[in-house]
This record gives structure tokens, sequence and C-alpha cells, in this order.
């Protein structure tokens, strides 16, 4: 036999070494791994042959191989082995840690790791039961040397891991040895303290003396592993074990942080240490590490570390690098300082009674001193302590921290500054950047995510120290406006001497604005009127009106300060017309009137700047700016008149601001006049014979806009067509603005003093009338007659009128691909790049706007007009006229915003009484519509991919691309569809659960997948409008149907959502009706093809089960077709079903705890829930339980004598177990 396995071992060792030579070719080498696979699985030498190779006179590569054999027959033939067999090899892996390894220094660390695992798989099944002394004969081994301590600690580190992190073993397993590893954990402590200790004491006496070096980096070595093994403690055991002895663990491991070999190690058990939750009475011994001891050495590793995290490159005497350990090191003592923070504000105020510390300012500094560091990292990571900090309530009255607000405040003036690119090296913190960020755009995505938290810190700290914080701003931008402009070495790209994005002073003008909102926003909840800075902050306001800039992103930075300085101007009215003027001046804003290039990006940002800082100035101060109205009125007319460079979004937004400032009128008459006379040349264009023509027939429309032409780029587009679609577009925008932003007064009394109240409901609700309805119903005809046509476009005879030119003007906009596609844009260079926009970009651009104008107008015409809208006559026929025609050929980038922007907010706010003159008549034909086509569209979809699945098809990249959009736009339509249908159904009586896994912690979800979906499954109801769709059969039927269906549909996001809130919401209102028996099948199998599909998701498998619970178990009894469904799922225990049936359908039977039910029904279904890919084709590892460790097992008479009173008996408690 001995020959037989010398001779099996050389064929190993050959195709092992076949395997790993580079050289080898793909052939070979599959030949040699499925040898060694067979030999695995199949061979009966698989023992001698695995301790052979394993042998530590072998190469590293075949002893690695043949410790793999021996996992293997530990994992997947343990439990056919004969009990000597077990022992045996339990003997020769014991033997292995003895004396099968090098030293500890020339052993490979995959060769530790591997022996390792062997043990930890013969501990997961036998240990503590038929292995009692384990931890004894591991104790014992590692008296043996270094080698083996090393080894131990990776045992009970691995062990740690399998059981509690990612618990691979059956629960019963898990339980005993989880339980035993707690009832051992003082001795596993003790075991792992003292092994630290003394292997820190000798390191220690050891280090720098000459001769001793390999032992002593043999005790460093121990060392890193016990901290190692430690950090997968503590994250788990009871607080008392960390805490015991007076905190002597965290003393251990401050001590060790000013060890440059051990301190990270260190640093990384300190923080997990520190950021436990539990108990606040067991988590107050924390505070020890606020003392004078323990605060020292945190803050002199942090010197020492910081000084050393960088170092002159070798090749470059002027050129520094980051020494990667130091500042990985660095990182982790900020992360402990911060969770130490954490710590100090749960305690402090809390019920345990915690003292503020007396080292709280040093603790405060140490904190300013990460926040000031030049890594970005660093200063980002300390933001959510400062902001606990300045929230708290005892905290942040103290006077250190008042003190420290200020200062804060003072460096975040530095950290608001956009530096620190990879790529460049201006700023220190450029050369942190490079370990950090892989690119300039993945520094930018974190620097505004960064931002952002800061701009919430920066408000916190604000609320403490208003008026400093005012003198800190004020300081700031009188500082800005006194400089010169910098444009650094990064100018624009399309104008000289202007600045680029990142040009010094945009970044610093950007930093000043962003603290600036922050402040002001703050100090005026902070303050009373009395205390507010007012005449300063108008020296400020007026310092700003009078700077003059002539580029566009200072300007922009100018006009924002403007807006936040706004607030005070209410206290100074005469500086009003100043302000307008200002910005009136921005709206016309050009780099250089002889430049005909287009404007860059930049540019238009400050004219559509300036417009929004109107609208928001009318919309939020009207009666403030009521006495300017003529002045502005007089302004807008002129401009309207004198300037050609005004674009139609701009003009809209003049229009939109005069119509918010005339609702200050409060006089219908006068107002309604007013927008006559706004709107005269709008409703004359829009209502003229010749639009009549354009808008009512797709042919002349086309030919209008010019669709049907053939432009060249050098020749443009002609005038005339791009004259005829900006009439549109400005018909389209002023609609839209005065539909949007006319309203009457909020208070009753003056909207009936003004006349605009006509009457009451028979309920005694007011009905009013809006001003602008009266325009409003002259243009909807013709905005009807639009819809309509550009729904026709789609039609193939239309498609064939588009000019080669423009063949793809109806496909999605590129910008638009990649927001759906999730792909990043290019951000850093958008604002310099002049807006060159080829023909075909302009026409998509036109039809896109187009689309999403005319469900816009519609979508705000229910929520202004109310009644006047609801009761025009044939509302719904005329609108399902035009938007539901010829829906078929619509695209599914066009419908979305029809049901988002349009019938959303139509069931938002349609009143009850027109329910079934209005939303009824429109959600019956649109559902059932839907309902075919998603179905067919998520069928092609699947049968796509089960071709691919079954043959290699080649695809070019765009192929593969455009299929990927057309699927997420599936995906997107299907959301939108189903949130209609929720928004229109179903009222929240709580937060609506995670819409996804990535919502929730994969954690906490596997703990609480249960309760999530119990608790939110009742608590939804049906709207009045889902009770009034419910008269109607055939809109009901199509509500389940769409619902059900989409569950097997590939979208997990829309499964989770519609499983938990929707499914059995709708289906519960027919539960007691006369559903056919294959209608109850077909909503059951519904829900198990839902599990085949996502239940590798722990999330959907979660909702799903639930929902397929509650179906079975309330109509289970009124119809037996659903057992017949049950029997079909693969490996179903029959008797097990029979006990469940038994329980739901006998009234007398004993009733079963509600997680005992679920999970006996979950166990039921298992057959149907699918599994991921990965999971598919992975051998199955069958852990057998032991016998129980804290049950006494029940004789066997017991369960006999049970059976014999029937089944009801087993459920009966016994009258002694309580």
């Amino acid at each position: 036999m001995a020959d037989q396995v010398a001779a099996v071992c050389d064929q190993l060792i050959k195709a092992v070494n076949v395997m790993m030579d580079a050289e080898t070719s793909q052939i070979y080498r599959l030949e040699a791994l499925k040898f060694c696979e067979e030999f695995k699985e199949t061979s009966s030498f698989c023992l001698p042959c695995g301790l052979q190779l394993a042998d530590k006179a072998q190469p590293a590569i075949v002893r690695h191989f043949g410790l793999q054999i021996l996992e293997h027959v530990v994992k997947f033939r343990w439990n056919n082995m004969q009990q000597q067999e077990k022992v045996q090899l339990k003997d020769c892996a014991m033997q292995l840690l003895s004396n099968g390894t090098h030293s500890i220094l020339e052993e490979e660390s995959h060769i530790k790791d591997a022996l390792s695992r062997i043990i930890v798989e013969m501990i997961k099944r036998e240990w503590p039961q038929h292995w009692p002394d384990m931890l004894k004969e591991m104790e014992a081994l590692t008296s043996q040397g270094e080698a083996q301590t090393e080894l131990v600690m990776l045992i009970l580190l691995r062990l740690a891991e399998d059981v509690i992190t990612f618990q691979t073993l059956p629960a019963q397993r898990r339980r005993d040895i989880q339980q035993t590893l707690t009832q051992n954990m003082d001795n596993i402590f003790s075991f792992m303290m003292a092994i630290l200790h003394l292997n820190v004491e000798d390191y220690r006496k050891l280090k720098g003396s000459p001769g001793h070096e390999l032992q002593t980096r043999a005790h460093c070595r121990v060392a890193v592993t016990t901290l190692n093994t430690l950090a997968g403690y503590i994250d788990w055991v009871s607080l008392v074990h960390i805490t015991s002895g007076n905190c002597h663990l965290l003393e251990m491991l401050c001590l060790l942080l000013s060890e440059p070999e051990l301190q990270l190690e260190a640093a990384e058990c300190l923080l997990i240490a520190i950021r436990r939750k539990g108990k606040l009475e067991d988590r107050k011994p924390f505070m020890l590490l606020f003392d004078d001891v323990a605060i020292h050495y945190i803050l002199s590793a942090a010197q020492s570390a910081d000084g050393l995290a960088i170092c002159k490159k070798s090749s470059d005497a002027q050129a520094v690098e980051v020494v990667e350990r130091r500042y990985s090191f660095l990182k982790r003592l900020c992360q402990v300082l911060c969770a130490l923070g954490n710590q100090l504000c749960s305690l402090v105020g809390s019920d345990v009674e915690v003292e503020v510390p007396a080292n709280l300012s040093k603790y405060m500094e140490a904190i300013l001193a990460f926040t000031t560091h030049s890594s970005q990292f660093l200063k980002s990571s300390t933001l959510a302590t400062w902001g606990a900090l300045f929230r708290h309530e005892t905290l942040s009255k103290e006077a250190v921290v008042v003190e420290m607000a200020v200062k804060y405040l003072r460096a975040s003036m530095t950290n608001l500054v956009k530096t620190g690119f990879p790529s460049k090296n201006d700023n220190p913190s450029c050369e942190y950047s490079r370990v950090d960020f892989d690119s300039d755009e993945d520094f930018y995505s974190f620097f505004n995510s960064f931002r952002a938290q800061q701009g919430e810190v920066v408000r916190t700290a604000c609320r403490i120290v208003p008026l400093e914080a005012f003198q800190i701003a004020a300081e700031w931008l009188q500082y800005q406006i006194a400089s010169p402009i910098d444009t650094g070495d990064t100018t624009s790209k399309t104008a000289e001497g202007l600045c680029s994005f990142l040009s010094p002073s945009v970044v610093q003008w950007d930093a000043m604005t962003i603290f600036m909102e922050c402040m002001v926003a703050q100090i005026f909840r902070s303050l009373g009127e009395e205390k507010l800075p007012i005449d300063q902050s108008m020296e400020l306001l007026q310092a700003v009106l009078n700077y003059e800039t002539k580029d566009p992103l200072i300007l922009s930075c100018v006009l924002t300060n403007v807006s936040a300085l706004f607030p005070f101007v209410i206290h100074r009215q005469h500086f009003l017309p100043q302000v307008l003027y200002k910005l009136f001046k921005a709206i016309t804003f050009d780099v250089g009137h002889e430049n005909k290039a287009p404007r860059t990006r930049a540019v238009k940002n400050v004219r559509r700047h300036a417009c929004s800082s109107i609208i928001k100035i009318c919309r939020d101060y009207p009666q403030f700016i009521l006495p300017c109205f003529d002045m502005f009125y007089n302004h807008v007319k002129k401009l309207f008149s004198n300037d050609a460079t005004l674009t139609h979004m701009e003009k809209c937004s003049l229009m939109e601001a005069l119509v918010l400032i005339s609702n200050q009128f409060k006089d219908f008459a006068k107002q309604k006049a007013f927008l006559d006379e706004l709107m005269a040349s709008v409703v004359a264009d829009w209502t003229s014979e010749e639009m009549r023509h354009v808008l009512w027939d797709p042919v002349a429309f086309l030919s209008f806009v010019g669709a049907d032409q053939v432009v060249t780029e050098q020749s443009k587009d002609t005038d005339t067509a791009g004259f005829n679609r900006g009439r549109l577009s400005f018909c389209l925008y002023a609609m839209l603005g005065v539909v949007k932003r006319a309203r009457w007064p909020a208070d009753l009394e003056e909207a009936k003093a003004g006349g605009f109240v006509v009457g009451y409901t028979p309920a005694g609700t007011p009905i009013y009338r809006n001003p602008c309805t009266a325009h409003f119903l002259l243009l909807l005809p013709n905005l009807l007659a639009l819809i309509r046509t550009h729904n026709s476009l789609f039609l193939p005879e239309n498609r064939a009128r588009l000019s080669e030119t423009f063949s793809r003007a109806h496909e999605v906009m590129d910008a638009e691909k990649n927001v759906i596609l999730g792909l990043s844009q290019h951000l850093l260079d958008i604002h310099d790049t002049p807006l060159y926009r080829s023909n075909l970009e302009r026409m998509q651009g036109f039809f896109t706007t187009l689309n999403d104008n005319c469900f816009h107008v519609l979508g705000n015409a229910g929520l202004s007009l109310q009644q006047e809208f609801y009761t025009i006559e044939r509302l719904a026929e005329e609108i399902a006229a035009s938007a539901f025609v010829s829906l078929d050929h619509v695209p599914d980038h066009r419908l979305r915003p029809m049901i988002r922007v349009f019938l959303r907010q139509l069931v938002l706010s349609c009143p009850q009484e027109y329910y079934d003159s209005l939303l009824c008549p429109l959600l019956s034909p649109l559902f059932a519509y839907m309902l075919q086509s998603l179905n067919m569209k998520w069928q092609v979809i699947n049968q796509r991919t089960s071709v691919n699945d079954e043959e290699e098809v080649v695809c070019h990249d765009s192929q593969v691309t455009q299929e990927m959009l057309e699927e997420q736009l599936v995906r997107l339509l299907t959301r939108e569809v189903l949130d209609l249908l929720t928004v229109s159904c179903i009222s929240r009586k709580v937060p609506e659960p995670a819409a996804n896994k990535e919502e929730i912690d994969e954690e906490d979800m596997m703990m609480d997948s249960v309760q999530t979906a119990s608790t939110a499954q009742p608590t939804e109801e049906l709207t009045e409008l889902g009770k009034c769709l419910m008269k109607h059969e055939t809109i009901y039927m199509n509500l389940l149907t769409l619902s059900f269906t989409s569950l097997s549909w590939k979208d997990t996001t829309n499964c989770h959502r519609t499983a938990s809130m929707v499914c059995w919401t709708l289906l519960r209102q027919v539960v007691g009706g006369n559903l056919l028996p294959e209608a109850v099948t077909w909503f059951y199998t519904s829900v198990l093809r839902g599990l085949q599909v996502h239940g590798q998701h722990e999330v959907c498998k979660s909702t799903l089960s639930q929902l397929a619970m509650l179906i079975y178990e309330n109509l289970r009894p009124r119809y037996i077709e659903l057992r017949a469904v049950m029997t079909q799922i693969p490996n179903i225990n029959v008797e097990a079903l029979d006990q469940y049936d038994h329980r739901l359908m006998d009234p007398n039977a004993q009733n079963v705890g509600d997680k005992k039910r679920k999970d006996q029904f979950k166990k039921l279904i298992a057959g149907t829930i699918g599994t991921a890919l990965c999971q598919q084709f992975r051998k199955e590892v069958h852990i057998r339980n032991l016998p129980s460790l804290f049950k006494k097992p029940k004789p066997d008479k017991d369960v006999q004598k049970s059976e014999a009173l029937g089944l009801a008996a087993l459920f009966s408690p016994e009258n002694n177990t309580l």
C-alpha cells in the first residue's frame, strides 16, 4: 500500500506543479486540476497522501495542496469515517501543529492558514462534546515555541470568525460552540493576554540587542498575531472581559501604541473595543481613557506617527511620499479618538451619571489636530464627532466646547477649500490623496460629500457661536473682495484671463460662499431680531453689490452671497432696488459681445443662477418685493424688447417671478388683468390658426420644427426651424410658469375680499377660482393636441419622415443615458466647455423638454386650478384621447414623465368627488395596458438572459450597452408604474421598509428580516381611491395581476417593495369574496415564482416568505387547491405539510408561537427558494449536531406515548416545564 500511496503522491506533485507553472498551457492546467479534484472526491488514499504531501520536506505549494486534501477529508468525509480514523486524523493534525512546520519566520503564511483551517474544521464537528480538552491541548502547544503559539492564535481567530462573524455552521452547533466559548472566555482572555504580555516583554528586552534579531522578530510576530486574534474576540465578547481589572486590556493596548511594529494592530483592537455598543452602565469604564495617562499615550503616538508618515523620496531631495503603514496607523488613531468622543456623548447627560471629563479640552485639541491635518481623509473622519459634540445638550454648553466651536469654524475656512487633487502638487494634501484616491474624479466625488457633511457641522457650530461665526464670515468675504483675482496656472480654455474651475481665487470664493450660506441660515434661528448684526451685514452687502467682475465662476459666487445676505435686507428696505439691479444685470451677463462662440456652461450658469435667485426672492419675500412691482415689471418689459440674447428659459423665469409677486395683489380682477397682459402674446401665438394647424398634424409639426430637413453641421440648422422650435418652447415654459405659480391667497378672509371665492361645496369647503384659469382653458385644446401629435410621432410612418440628420431624434440623449446606466460624468472641466451641441443633440433636447413640459403643465394644473380643472367637460376622455394615443409605439423613456410628472401628481391632488369621473376612466386603461406591455418586455429580457446562458453570443459593445439601457429603462418604468399603483391604492401607517438590500445593514437584516416583514405587513391599508377602484372588478383584477406578476420580474427593489406593501393589502380586500380556485392558485404560485427568482436575496426571501404564509394561512382552509401547489415543491416533507395543515384546519389544534410557525412554513417552501449563480454548484458541507449540551433529551417512550394520544398532544407543553 505504501508503494501505491507513493506513486499517487508523485502524480499529485506533478499535477500541482503543472497547475502552478506560469508556462503551462490552459489545456494541461485544466487536465491537472481535474485530476486533483477527482482525487479529492473519489480516492481512498486521501488521508495518507495528504499527510505525505504536507510533510515539511516538500515545497510549499505541494504542502499546501496536501493540507487542502486533509481539510477536504474533514469537511466532506467526516460523517462517514470510523471513530479510529477520526482519532488518527486528529492526532496527525496535532502532530503537524507540533512539529510539521518550519520556524515562525521561515514558514509561509498560507501554510499556517491551511493548517489552522484543518483544526478549526475538526473543532466545529467535535468540540466540546467529543473533544473536551481542546483548549487545554491548545494551551499546552504554546509551550513548544513561537511557531506553535502563532498557530494556536490563528486557530482561535478562525474559530471565532466561522462561528460568530460568518456563522458558517448549523444553528445548534453554532450555539453549542458559542456558549462553550462564552463559558470559558475568562480563561481564553487571560490566556491571550498572558501570551501577549510575555511576547511584548521579551520583544522589548531583546529589541536592539545585537545577535538577537531573529528572536526579536519572532516575539514580534507572535504579538501581532495575538493582537489580530484579540480583535476577532473583542467585537462580541461580554464587555466585562474588556473592562475587567480596571480596563487592564485597554491600558495595555494604549501602551503598545508607542511600539512602531505593534501600534497598528493595537490601535485596531482599541478601536473595536471603544466602538462597542451595549448597556451604558457597562460602557462607563471607557471614560478611563480620558485620564491623563491614556490621553498622553494616544497624543504622543499620534505626534510621532505624523512626523514619520511623510518621508523624503530617495530619488528627489524635494519630493516626499507617504509611508503607508504610519498613515494607516494615524487613520486608526483618529478613528479611536472619534469613537471615544461618541462614547462620551452617549454617557454624559445619560442615566449613568458620568461627569464631563476634566481633560475635555486636551481631547478636543487632539481631534482638532486631526481636523487641521493635511490629509483630507483624516479631516473627514472627525466630522461626525464634532457634530455629536456641538449637538449634545450638555456638552455644547461647556465653555471649552464653545471656545472650540470658534476654532473649528476657523479650521473649516481651510477645510472647505477644494484642494488636494491626486494629480496635482499644489497642496500638502495631494500627497495623501494619492494614497487614498485612484483618480481626480474619485477625489472630487469624495470631496463633494465631505463638504456637504462639513456644511452640516458648520451650521451646528454656528448655532453655538452665531456672532463669532458672522464675524469670521464677514472678515473672509471682505478679504476675498479685496484680493486680486488669481487665475493660477489653470486658466479657462475658452477666454484669456478668466479663471477655471480650480483656479485659486475660484476655490477660495467657493469655500467662503458655502460658509456664508451656512452661517446666515443659522444666525436667524439663533438670535432675536434685536441682536442681529444688521448694520454690519448691510456694509457687507454693499461691498458685494459694488464688487464688479467679468469672471463667470466668481460672479456666480457673488450672486450666492447676495442671496445669502438677502434676509438682512428686509430690515433695510432701501437696499432692495440695488439688489434687484445686480441680479438683473447678471441675467444678461456675457463674457464678450463680439465673441460669436456659444456661451460656456459657466456663463449659462451665471444667467440661470440670477434667474433662480430672483424667483427665490419673489417666492420667499413676495410681500416685501410688492412695492417694487412696477419698477420690476417695466424692467422686464424693457429686457424683453431690447435684449435679443435672452433665452426662452430666462424670459419665462422672469415671468414666473412677476406672477409670484402678483399673488400679493390679493385682488382677482387686478391679477387677472396683469396675467392677461403678460400672457397676451403667448395666448395669441398658441391659439393662432397657423399653430393649430401645426399642433394637430404630425406631418406639419415635423416640418415646422425642421425634423424632416437634412442639415449639415456647416450650414447649421435653418433659422426658421430653430425660431419655430423656440416659439413652441417659449409658449410651454410660459404656460408652465403661470400655471405653477398663480395662486389665490392662503387666508380665506383675504381670498373672499379679493373675489377669489365663488362658492362652497356641500361639505362647506370654499371653492376658489384661479386668475390664470381663463388662459389655461384657452391653451388646453392645443396642449392636448400637441401631446397627441407628439405620441403619433413614434408611429412607423412618422418615424420614416425624419430626415437622415434627425433619424435618432427620439432616442435617449447621451447625458441621460449615463444617468440611467449609473455612469459617472467627467465633472472636472465641465464649467469650461462651450456648449457646442450638434443639430441632432439640439433636436433631441427639444423633443425631450417638449414632452416633459407638456406633462408638467397638466400635472400642475390640478394642483393650481383644483375644481376649475376637474370640472372641465369631458376632461377624462380628452386626456385619454391625447396622452394614451399610440402608446404601443411610445418608447419607455417618454412614458416615464407621463406617469411620474402627470398621472402621479393627478392622483395625489385629485379631490375624492372626482375619482369616478376622472381617475377611474384614466387609470383603468393605463394599468390594463401597462400590465400587458411590461409583461411582454420582461419576457423578452428573460428570454435574452436564458439564450445568453445556453450559447455564447458574440455581441458588440454598443449592442450590449443598448441592451443594458433598454433593460434598465424597463426596470425604471416598472418602478414608476408600481409607484403609481402604490400611491393610488396604499396608505402607509408606518415608515416604509428599506427598498433594497443595500439600504439595510447585512447583519441587522439577518436578525430582523422576519420581524421587518411582519411589522410592516398588516399596517398598510387601502386609500379612498383604492376603495373606489375596487368597485370596478376589471381595474381591481388588473391591479392584483400587475402586482403579483411583478414579483418574478428581475428587479429586487420592486419585488421587495411590492411584496411587503402592496400584494397582501390588495388581496386581503377580496379574500372574503368568491375568488376562483384558479385565481387563488395563480396568486400563490406567483409568490413562489418570485421566491425562485429572488430567494437568493435575504430581504426579498423574507418578505416573499411572509407573503406566501399570509396567503396560505388565510386561504388554505377554503381552497384545498393550495395544498396541491405545495406538494409540487421539490423535496417537500409531506408529513410536515400534513401537520401544518392540520393545525390550520382544526380549530381545537394547539396554537404554536409566531416564530415557530414561520420557521415551519419556511422549511416547507425551502425547495422553491432560488440560489445565486455563485452558490448553485457549490458542494454542500454537512455538519452533524452532537448530543445537546444544555437540555436533557426526552426519553423515547415519552414520544411514543404522545403519539398514541394524537398529534395535537405533541404540541401541548408538560405541566412541569414552567
